[in-house]
């Protein structure tokens, strides 16, 4: 009789690190699949910024500055290379710094074209002003959907007995995107 019972509890014992650990990876991918998500709308927004580079420089080639610091922040951006595997808090910093350049860069290239009237009416720089509008709204969606995943994958690691499991194979916590320095302030509208 004991002998069923040793069996039995081993055999519970295994069902649970059998199932929490593929919980584990099945988070873990899904957070991988966001953060994928998030990359891919960065890359689309680092994909339209020399269209809209190259529209506003045949109407305003006195802006060079402007110009050179988009393309700039585009570069800087785009070198940094953060894979979901990789993910610590200060190399999403620096990957969240570097897009805030961009987005900054971008602000200043859209405020330079409102001096420009036949620039604003130009149809291809109409139609990649909302392509870029429309990719900050997904980049701020894919945000928002990784750091649900995240937030998910985060429980599950610190919760009791899972957190067991999590610490014998390596599963650690995530960090979470966070809103720009200066975000909780509203910007001021000047006529």
């Amino acid at each position: 009789m004991k002998k069923w019972i040793w069996i039995g509890a081993v055999a519970v014992v295994v069902i649970f690190f059998y199932a929490t650990y593929n919980g584990f990876v099945n988070k873990e991918e899904g957070l991988k699949g966001a953060w994928a998500d998030v990359e891919t709308q960065y890359q689309r927004r680092a994909d339209l910024i020399p269209n809209l580079v190259s529209t506003v420089k045949g109407y305003a080639a006195h802006e060079t500055q402007t110009l050179n610091d988009v393309t700039e922040a585009r570069a800087r951006a785009t070198s940094i290379n953060l894979s979901a595997d990789d993910l610590t808090s200060e190399k999403l910093a620096q990957f969240q710094q570097a897009q805030a350049q961009v987005r900054s860069a971008l602000g200043r290239l859209i405020a330079v074209s409102e001096s420009y009237p036949d620039l604003k009416a130009n149809q291809n720089f109409l139609e990649l002003q909302a392509q870029l509008e429309g990719t900050e709204n997904r980049i701020a969606v894919a945000r928002k959907d990784f750091n649900e995943k995240a937030r998910a994958y985060n429980v599950a690691v610190r919760r009791f007995p899972a957190n067991l499991v999590a610490g014998m194979f390596g599963f650690e916590q995530k960090p979470y995107f966070e809103s720009s320095e200066g975000s909780e302030a509203a910007p001021q509208v000047t006529f």
